[in-house]
């Protein structure tokens, strides 16, 4: 399992909970809880609507340069917002 801390502290940077966000996403909560726990991985369609919701490329789910880019790493220990 992928840790996604980042995705809930750009999700609560912007303004959302995981439900109000969910809901402009127009998926179940359940679906989206399970992108942030890292437990599964959007398809590339979803991933897009996610990223273009938060203003980050739609790759930061699948590279790690990316991520890092934004001040986090896939390590949940080093965490930082830039």
């Amino acid at each position: 399992m992928k840790s996604r801390n980042w995705l809930k502290i750009l999700r609560t940077k912007a303004g959302y909970t995981q439900e109000s966000f969910s809901d402009a996403l127009n998926m179940p909560k359940t679906t989206y809880s399970s992108y942030e726990q890292g437990h599964r991985t959007p398809s590339i369609e979803t991933s897009k609507k996610i990223a273009d919701a938060l203003g980050v490329p739609w790759t930061i789910f699948f590279d790690a340069e990316v991520l890092e880019s934004y001040g986090f790493s896939e390590d949940k220990n080093k965490q930082e917002v830039i």
